[in-house]
């Protein structure tokens, strides 16, 4: 009899703890639009100098809407600057950024500093996300996933003025 009152406490305990975990997975959808990340569409990383990526950059869309098209490369973000320099962006406050990414070599990170901007850029993978930049300051875009000895290197930054 004490066994089986135990058993049903610790099968309470487990439905309870699943119910939770149920309960935040729902919550971080619908409340915080969190998603799998998902190709947006395949390229070939061996010839990105044929598609979107051969010129990578900003790009204004008019209004307040800018494209950025970055590849991600060993140990940095080509984002249409020199090599050999963090890039740094410039937009104006209230600016709608479409970040565009895809790797050249290795699988890289791509994150937003305090924006809901965090990809994957994997070689052959298009990653695609929107983000608006309603606060002027600095914000850092980091690589997030080990790519080598240079990775500390990877990174750039959103100007908001």
């Amino acid at each position: 009899m004490h066994i089986d009152r135990l058993e049903r406490f610790w099968l309470g305990a487990v439905a309870a703890m699943l119910g939770s975990f149920m309960a935040a997975l729902i919550a971080s959808v619908v409340l915080f639009g969190v998603s799998l990340p998902s190709p947006s569409g395949r390229v070939d990383p061996t010839r990105l100098d044929a598609t979107e990526f051969a010129n990578p950059g900003l790009r204004s869309d008019g209004g307040s809407r800018y494209t950025l098209t970055v590849v991600g490369r060993m140990w940095r973000f080509d984002v249409g600057q020199r090599t050999g320099q963090p890039a740094e962006l410039r937009v104006p406050a209230g600016s709608e950024i479409t970040f565009v990414a895809t790797s050249a070599d290795v699988v890289h990170g791509f994150q937003v500093e305090d924006h809901n901007v965090n990809l994957m850029l994997i070689p052959g993978q298009i990653s695609r996300k929107t983000a608006v930049f309603d606060q002027p300051g600095t914000y850092r875009i980091l690589c997030h996933e080990y790519c080598g000895p240079g990775h500390h290197t990877m990174v750039a930054a959103v100007v908001v003025e």
